[in-house]
């Protein structure tokens, strides 16, 4: 049994993007809808709050210290003493119909970063950032989600949330050079009127541990998966939330599994029973994650 407790009380109301800091031992992370970026102190609580001009779906840590944060207007670099942000790149797509999601640098500073299409429309992209410009690695999807890289860095992972289908691409560590895409796991739909008891959920954030298995949130499904490198279901952990979102390895030894929560949209009745909707959770695991790679800006 693994016992779920909250990292900190305090709710986003789109809690995303999950950050560990190893020489900080703190957590940062995002709240989308309401444009922050946030720091959580696990060993006492304490959380600070910077404001962001726009929705920021994902952030990195940065070579010689900042905070990358891509929002819909483009990828900024957040300044943590003053909380001034300075442009890095303007967006690579449209921002009144797109912006950013989930991202992550690569093991050489790239940053990859997805976008969500504003109307669900299978519009959307994978991008890379390198060297001052967006250039895009790959596309056909509606709600970029999950990625993560194998241990060896010769796997990426991408998923798209709304399809219920996580992918799989050979990855090039050395050029960023990704190759043909295939099906790495796929969840059935909700059906019309199918009760969310019965309903596991949609692919959200990920994390790939020490063994080169995947673990996946599953959005409204009330659950965190953890998959073998060939896809199969490991193990279940049941949450306390409907709408776990993306989970991340911290603590000292890196087996301290942190998660972030979602309570926007929810029914009053559902956020009255799940008090910690919204709230970062932890739980303890047996296979350490992987320190983030920090982007070359």
């Amino acid at each position: 049994m693994y016992l779920v407790t909250q990292a900190g009380p305090a709710a986003a109301t789109l809690g995303e993007s999950p950050l560990w800091c190893v020489e900080e031992q703190a957590l940062y992370y995002v709240d989308i809808a309401e444009r922050q970026v946030l720091r959580l102190d696990p060993s006492n609580g304490e959380l600070r709050r910077w404001a962001v001009a726009s929705e920021p779906g994902c952030i990195a840590l940065i070579e010689g210290g900042g905070l990358a944060v891509a929002q819909r207007q483009g990828l900024f670099r957040l300044d943590l003493a003053s909380g001034d942000c300075s442009l890095l790149a303007p967006p690579p797509y449209a921002p009144e119909r797109q912006r950013f999601n989930d991202g992550k640098p690569d093991v050489l500073g790239r940053f990859w970063i997805g976008g969500i299409d504003d109307a669900r429309a299978p519009d959307a992209a994978l991008y890379r950032y390198e060297s001052g410009h967006f250039s895009q690695a790959a596309a056909g999807i509606t709600t970029s989600n999950g990625l993560a890289w194998s241990p060896d860095q010769t796997l990426l992972y991408w998923s798209d949330t709304k399809a219920h289908e996580i992918y799989r691409f050979p990855f090039s560590a050395d050029t960023g050079h990704l190759g043909e895409r295939e099906l790495f796991a796929r969840f059935e739909p909700r059906a019309a009127g199918q009760a969310l008891d019965s309903y596991g959920g949609r692919p959200d954030g990920a994390a790939v541990d020490a063994e080169g298995c995947y673990w996946v949130a599953m959005f409204e499904g009330q659950r965190l998966l953890r998959l073998s490198p060939e896809g199969q279901v490991l193990m279940e952990i049941k949450l306390p939330v409907r709408c776990p979102t993306m989970p991340t390895f911290g603590g000292a030894d890196l087996r301290t599994l942190y998660l972030t929560t979602a309570r926007e949209k929810r029914p009053a009745e559902e956020l009255a029973a799940q008090p910690w909707a919204g709230c970062v959770l932890q739980l303890r695991v047996a296979v350490p994650g992987l320190p983030p790679h920090r982007l070359r800006a």
